[in-house]
């Protein structure tokens, strides 16, 4: 589906000089002499490397539709992960290299959507949120003023995070997965 430049948003999946790109950064540009364009920083679906170009506002992007299922995670074993369409009941792996970054968040029997492009999966969205478990969290510093007080702290899944004085280890906390940052307390 053709869409004009000035329809681009944050996250949209693009095709591109032959390959496939996720829209990180938009800024739309209107100089004082010559044309108005939009400078897009890329992201290139495969090889993970990242691209700024610049296009003009009349020119028109091909943006690609992805075939999302909701999956659940089976099991994991070394870098491949086994997961279960819940509506199908087929069972396929995905390496590592594919999750990324977010594979430390996935637990067994967790929901999360697989995105795929001309059957070939290419990527694994995860919830935005996940409850963890505090393992390590540092002495809170006396005399900080409680704005700026957080503290470095360790969870389950070796990852470190900030989190506000009050959390000790032991604690479960809420974990927003897309920059792995602190949400609340869990319940």
């Amino acid at each position: 589906m053709k869409i004009g430049v000035n329809d681009l948003r944050i996250g949209m999946l693009i095709e591109h000089n032959g390959k496939l790109w996720t829209v990180c950064k938009l800024q739309h540009v209107k100089p004082g002499k010559g044309g108005a364009f939009v400078q897009a920083e890329l992201k290139e679906l495969k090889a993970g490397t990242k691209s700024n170009e610049r296009f003009r506002s009349d020119e028109s992007l091909e943006r690609v539709r992805l075939e999302e299922d909701e999956c659940q995670l089976l099991f994991a074993e070394g870098n491949e992960y086994t997961f279960m369409n819940t509506s199908t009941y087929d069972q396929f792996q995905v390496n590592k290299s594919v999750i990324g970054d977010g594979a430390t968040f996935l637990r067994d029997d967790m929901l999360v959507k697989i995105s795929r492009y001309d059957g070939e999966i290419i990527g694994v969205v995860l919830p935005e949120t996940v409850v963890m478990t505090v393992t390590e969290a540092d002495a809170v510093v006396k005399r900080q003023t409680a704005s700026a007080s957080y503290k470095p702290a360790v969870l389950e899944n070796g990852v470190r995070i900030l989190v506000p004085p009050h959390i000790e280890a032991g604690v479960r906390i809420v974990v927003s997965t897309a920059d792995v940052s602190y949400v609340e307390r869990a319940k």
